[in-house]
């Protein structure tokens, strides 16, 4: 039975239980404010240890600060998260970033990462924001994802996002 809840700290190892693989045909680049469709051919790979660990510490920094993280269980195994980063950004500071988002392969295109997004929106309205940051990554699954949900490209990219994550799309939702 799927299940929806907020999760802890003490979870950040259940991360390691999301299957982030994917075959990627098509990736985005923005060039002069525009996206441009690269043709790609390759299979994303699972986590590897670097990469995990990297994502465990941005879930644990984002908790600690007031964040707040939606996980997804089929059962006792997660399948899905998102998370709702603590900084408000933005020239209004009437942003909140989405930090981190997915959901694993067999359980995709089911209706979890809308509801997981739904609640994200949910809480940052209720935290007073305006508009969340999607910094995301540059594959067609992920910004279709996030352009069919009403998500467009930023006009005021944020430096500090942008310097994190260059190649990433960065999108506005407007809640």
């Amino acid at each position: 039975m799927i299940t929806y809840q907020i999760m802890t700290q003490e979870q950040v190892n259940k991360l390691k239980e999301i299957d982030r693989s994917e075959h990627i045909d098509l990736i985005y680049e923005l060039q002069n404010g525009q996206i441009v469709e690269i043709i790609k051919n390759h299979e994303c790979p699972n986590w590897d240890e670097e990469l995990i660990e990297e994502i465990q510490e941005r879930y644990l920094y984002e908790l600690r600060n007031g964040g707040l993280s939606i996980g997804t269980f089929d059962g006792d195994t997660l399948v899905g998260f998102g998370v709702l980063a603590h900084q408000f950004r933005g020239p209004n500071q009437d942003q909140l970033q989405i930090d981190l988002m997915y959901v694993s392969n067999k359980y995709r295109r089911q209706g979890i990462g809308t509801q997981i997004l739904n609640e994200l929106k949910d809480e940052a309205r209720n935290r007073g924001a305006r508009y969340l940051y999607i910094s995301s990554t540059e594959t067609k699954s992920a910004v279709s994802f996030y352009k069919s949900h009403g998500s467009q490209i930023t006009e005021e990219t944020d430096i500090e996002l942008f310097n994190k994550e260059p190649l990433d799309i960065h999108m506005i939702n407007e809640l």
